[in-house]
């Protein structure tokens, strides 16, 4: 995943959105010229429009997963579909790698799609009579692409989410977990720069979901995609973002950190939306570790100083020697006693983070 640092460092970003709206209805952007801009979602609806997105603004960098989740009718969905122009936004700048999203005619527009962009839904919207292999060849074949180079390229994406040996299986034969793979894998096989993914995992069981936001950090470890995420659900936003953005009504509330959308929210609905999240969930050891003092003595444990607390926190807890903290290099870079994550895990305020 892309730090904030990385973020900082980048100049250019893969996608920009500048003060985008979205609002359905015949009166729409006649009412969005009188209101220079300050949208009242109340008064839109009386007049006989519906506020999808209103005012929205960020950039997503190269490699960075980006979570836009709320509650169902905040506008989340319709967001991720105005990037992808699925749907046109009603004002505002888009832009893809420096290129002017809402200016392209139709064809630039499917030669976008094509060749920088992967989607996957809620529904899995497989070919029913299509084999796995068949469903995960088919937008490689619509672009062109050889049968034998369709082929070799849908069997490797096969390999990649972990579905060897069930390539010649009908959707039909295939668990929901499973058909959500086909899915993904249909999705990465044009090697898509940018990833769209809206409610991907929302029609699963809670243990297959849970296996699949596994299956899908991996990938992500593997692939490093520029990702917009769209989710409902918390614990799923704090799992897989770099940063979230949580909307309401078609607002974009707060847009940072998970860590920071949890110990410092900008809105009073923020903070309402996670204050029951709790806080080993969104710190990372790094938030806690202390500096390393001369000749100090550490006991054989290791932990990343990117870990979420919950991630090692029985490994620590069943440690009495102080911890060593490394980073990606292996490099020790901090030391953590396991009362510091006592502290935090059962709620000391006097804790400093």
């Amino acid at each position: 995943m892309v730090s904030v640092t990385q973020m900082e460092s980048k100049t250019s970003p893969v996608i920009k959105c500048e003060s985008v709206y979205k609002i359905f209805g015949l009166n729409a952007k006649k009412m969005l010229q009188t209101a220079n801009g300050k949208v009242d979602a109340e008064v839109f609806q009386k007049a006989g429009c519906v506020v999808g997105v209103n005012n929205a603004s960020f950039e997503l960098f190269e490699g960075e997963m980006l979570v836009i989740m709320g509650l169902s009718g905040s506008g989340k969905s319709t967001l991720l579909r105005c990037i992808s122009r699925l749907t046109n936004a009603t004002s505002g700048k888009i832009s893809i790698n420096g290129n002017d999203l809402l200016s392209m005619g139709n064809k630039e527009l499917i030669e976008l799609r094509r060749n920088k962009m992967g989607m996957v839904f809620q529904s899995f919207a497989l070919l029913p009579h299509k084999t796995v292999l068949e469903n995960i060849a088919f937008p490689l074949q619509i672009k062109g692409s050889s049968t034998k180079e369709s082929v070799a390229r849908a069997m490797e994406m096969v390999s990649l989410v972990g579905l060897s040996g069930r390539e010649n299986y009908f959707p039909r034969e295939l668990s929901g977990g499973q058909q959500q793979r086909v899915g993904i894998a249909r999705s990465l096989a044009v090697k898509p720069d940018i990833w769209f993914l809206d409610e991907p995992f929302s029609a699963l069981d809670p243990l297959i979901r849970k296996e699949m936001q596994d299956e899908f950090l991996r990938l992500q470890g593997v692939l490093n995609k520029t990702i917009l995420f769209v989710t409902h659900d918390f614990d799923e936003a704090l799992r897989l973002a770099d940063r979230i953005a949580i909307m309401k009504d078609g607002i974009i509330e707060q847009l940072d950190t998970p860590a920071n959308i949890v110990l410092k929210p900008a809105t009073e609905y923020v903070r309402k939306f996670t204050q029951d999240v709790p806080r080993e969930k969104v710190l990372k050891i790094e938030s806690i570790m202390d500096p390393i003092k001369d000749n100090q003595k550490l006991g054989d444990l290791r932990v990343s100083k990117e870990s979420l607390i919950e991630e090692v926190a029985e490994s620590v807890l069943s440690q009495a020697a102080t911890i060593g903290v490394v980073d990606a290099s292996g490099k020790i870079v901090g030391c953590l006693d396991h009362l510091k994550v006592i502290k935090v895990l059962f709620g000391d305020k006097n804790l400093k983070i």
